[in-house]
């Protein structure tokens, strides 16, 4: 949710990191947010659930390589 709000304000997502047990928005917002990006039209919970657990994983691996750290590669995959 951090990342499709921040993603959906236009706000730069190279440098941010996943704050572990804040909370940011409500339920509604939450829910919101993952139907806009899921891309299923009517999706049902568990199509929802499944969006999410990937998203969540390939977030979680992106910010734990050291290929998508700002401070090992510099500007030259601004935006990547």
């Amino acid at each position: 949710f951090q990342y499709l709000k921040r993603f959906d304000q236009g706000r730069d997502l190279d440098r941010f990191r996943y704050k572990a047990l804040s909370v940011e928005g409500s339920p509604a917002e939450c829910v919101q947010l993952f139907l806009l990006h899921c891309g299923v039209l009517d999706p049902s919970w568990a199509e929802l659930r499944n969006f999410t657990w990937f998203l969540n994983i390939q977030l979680r691996d992106c910010e734990a390589s050291v290929f998508c750290d700002p401070g090992f590669v510099g500007d030259t995959l601004n935006g990547f």
